[in-house]
């Protein structure tokens, strides 16, 4: 019901370059530009000018986009209040997105718990990154996501998505067998500056994790090697070839001789994760439910997150 052209523009603004709009919204390039230019012919006003190597838009584009986010809430709103007139229970699918632990610990057990409720009612789970939900997301392509609140996903004070803090968890240490601190309950942060580091490639939300976390413990982290698994970055541990910050949900492989010390001292670092839909999604019963579902296994997870695994 929305014109797409919104959408495009949209992906613009957030991604500076055609190239990079046209990717998360599965056109060409060409079709991008071919969109944005008859949108603006029609309204007889420049929608895009020059920045640098890419884009940026104009005061007419900026205001056009911000009634188009308010049309799309009301649209939204409308879906919702249409739903009231449906019989047979909650129906129709409901898509989630979320990063790896997400999509492994949290959002599986959400569905559980959805496909007891509401038998009619068809799931779909995609893993991806927290930056890509936030696109899937804005193209109706996905219904709640599920992420790492990093600076590279859009601001809670963006009015195109409702954004809510599921659980904070904490981040801990992850050893060989034979490190120093292995034995104890607990480790400072800071203890670990002069150890090589296992993290993710520049990118992930992961990578700036664990930057964030050792720059606030006074060091900037030596990082000998890059894995993006948590099989890989364990195994790497396990032989003393590093140490690694761990979320406490992470699940890793058995057959991996490692040790988790809880960081006692402060900074604790910890990873903010937050539920997000559309704005004006919010009543629509299925996604009413997801939201529920989330905060039933938040509640359950509770004991976990503040106790060492």
């Amino acid at each position: 019901m929305i014109d797409r052209r919104l959408r495009v523009l949209r992906a613009i603004d957030r991604h500076r370059t055609v190239t990079a709009a046209a990717e998360m919204c599965r056109l060409t390039p060409s079709a991008v530009s071919h969109q944005i230019q008859a949108l603006a012919k029609e309204l007889g006003v420049a929608l895009l000018e020059p920045a640098g190597r890419g884009v940026r838009l104009t005061a007419a584009a900026r205001t056009l986009l911000a009634h188009g986010e308010v049309l799309t809430a009301q649209w939204e709103r409308a879906r919702a209040d249409l739903a009231a007139h449906r019989t047979g229970g909650i129906g129709g699918t409901l898509r989630f997105c979320g990063f790896s632990t997400a999509a492994a610990a949290v959002v599986p057990q959400a569905m559980d718990r959805l496909r007891d409720e509401h038998p009619a009612l068809r799931l779909h789970l995609r893993e991806t990154e927290p930056a890509r939900a936030f696109d899937l997301l804005a193209a109706d392509d996905t219904d709640i996501v599920v992420v790492v609140a990093t600076p590279d996903i859009p601001p809670a004070s963006d009015e195109a998505f409702d954004q809510h803090v599921l659980y904070d968890e904490p981040l801990d240490m992850l050893v060989g067998p034979d490190h120093p601190v292995a034995g104890r309950t607990d480790v400072a942060l800071s203890e670990l500056a002069a150890d090589p580091w296992i993290g993710s490639n520049p990118g992930r939300a992961y990578h700036q994790l664990v930057t964030l976390a050792c720059t606030s413990a006074g060091f900037s982290p030596d990082v000998a090697h890059y894995a993006d698994e948590w099989d890989t970055g364990a195994a790497l541990v396990a032989r003393g070839f590093g140490v690694a910050l761990v979320p406490r949900l992470a699940e890793l492989p058995a057959r991996h001789d490692t040790r988790r010390v809880r960081v006692g001292a402060p900074p604790v670092p910890i990873r903010r994760v937050v539920a997000a839909i559309r704005a004006g999604s919010r009543e629509q019963p299925a996604i009413a439910a997801g939201l529920a579902a989330l905060r039933e296994v938040r509640a359950a997870l509770a004991a976990t997150l503040d106790a060492p695994r």
